[in-house]
């Protein structure tokens, strides 16, 4: 916030503990920072596509002008993951490092959606639909339970959201493990198993079940289409299995969304290649920083505070590094 302030601009404290700037802008922020670092003598070389190393060991580019090689004493490479191809975010630098001996945990998705195949029915009248005030329940196989309460969206292929995020570490490595996950829903996470109970055993006469539910359990909409999409009807018919339904709908996720759809990705360079300043071990004079880094952290600003603190890291450890040398 300091850093902020610096810069001419004010920030505030949301009520989920992030920090935003006062007018809710980011690019004021950005262009003051860029302004600073002008005036600092920072130059910035647009349209230059890093390709690596010559014969010299100096760094390759492609221009718009052609191909340019500039030697350097120190580069700190922060060229992001691989989920914004579109904005320059397409890791074309893992086989670069590759090419220098270095070992790549592979990219994967990280604050991802992922895939169920939802029925037709189903699809077609929820895709895009929130579901708010639910929780997520995800059960290990010790047996503990863990339980994350939040919103998501129904998408077309299958379920993405705030909560999602907050469990799609695990889900993606349970997938890759076991080709599947599950995930369990508690529908109504502000009630609990003897008074859903008590509530939905109460005679429905002539009200049809959708009305039953909506009155004794506030399950309508697409909490009720996600009901009817995986219990069955005998479960619907037995009020104590319809309540079991309702706080722990078995979901099962069948794979991540591609790479390239994912708000950010996971591995990268391993930290076993680097030392403590982020310099890659056997490419003296190379840093890296950023989601290049084999780490994952959540979404909502806690991934960009990341990435400067680490850019932060890897500058300092650079300008060290060549005061030694």
């Amino acid at each position: 916030r300091a850093w902020a302030r610096g810069l001419g601009i004010d920030t505030f404290v949301g009520s989920s503990g992030r920090v935003f700037p006062t007018d809710l802008k980011a690019a004021p922020l950005l262009r003051a920072w860029l302004r600073r670092l002008r005036q600092a003598g920072v130059r910035f070389h647009m349209r230059h596509r890093w390709s690596g190393w010559d014969e010299q060991g100096a760094l390759r580019f492609a221009t718009l002008e052609g191909n340019r090689s500039v030697q350097a004493d120190a580069v700190v490479l922060a060229l992001g993951g691989g989920s914004w191809p579109k904005l320059g975010s397409d890791a074309s630098w893992v086989p670069l490092l590759a090419g220098r001996g270095l070992h790549i945990a592979p990219l994967q998705p990280a604050n991802c959606g992922f895939d169920v195949g939802w029925s037709e029915h189903f699809r077609t009248k929820f895709a895009g639909h929130p579901v708010k005030s639910v929780a997520i329940v995800m059960r290990s196989h010790t047996g503990t339970e863990s339980w994350h309460p939040g919103e998501f969206v129904i998408t077309e292929t299958g379920v993405e959201g705030g909560v999602i995020y907050a469990v799609a570490a695990s889900l993606r490595d349970e997938i890759l493990a076991k080709g599947v996950a599950t995930l369990y829903l508690d529908l109504a996470p502000d009630r609990d198993v003897p008074r859903l109970t008590h509530d939905l055993s109460k005679p429905r006469g002539k009200r049809t079940m959708a009305t039953h539910l909506q009155r004794q359990a506030h399950i309508e909409g697409v909490k009720a289409g996600l009901l009817r999409e995986v219990v069955s009807k005998e479960d619907f018919a037995d009020p104590a299995r319809l309540v079991a339904a309702i706080k722990a709908l078995p979901l099962r996720l069948v794979a991540p969304r591609p790479l390239e759809e994912a708000i950010s990705t996971a591995g990268g360079v391993p930290f076993e290649a680097l030392d403590e300043r982020l310099m890659i071990r056997n490419v003296p004079g190379v840093f890296c920083a950023g989601e290049m880094l084999d780490w994952e952290a959540p979404t909502g600003g806690y991934l960009l505070t990341a990435c400067f603190a680490s850019g932060r890291a890897a500058g300092a450890g650079a300008a060290a590094w060549l005061k030694e040398e």
